[in-house]
């Protein structure tokens, strides 16, 4: 499967987007993947350090992944 380039500055953006929504989070992740699967990816953040814990940071990811994909176009 063919693997997706991530857009430093849309990464960027979608970043700042999920973090106006929780602000907790703000700075703590580096950046958005796309892991490839035998179909599909597995899309995620990479935080700085650990992942934290609790829903919030899943709804963090959720959003910056959801703002990513919007802004670059990409179609589940």
């Amino acid at each position: 499967m063919q693997s997706i380039e991530i857009d430093p500055e849309l990464n960027r953006l979608a970043l700042e987007e999920a973090a106006k929504l929780y602000p907790d989070f703000a700075g703590q992740a580096l950046h958005v993947i796309a892991r490839p699967l035998s179909q599909g990816f597995a899309w995620q953040l990479v935080w700085k350090g650990a992942p934290p814990p609790g829903q919030q940071a899943w709804e963090f990811q959720n959003a910056a992944i959801r703002a990513y994909k919007r802004s670059a176009g990409i179609k589940d």
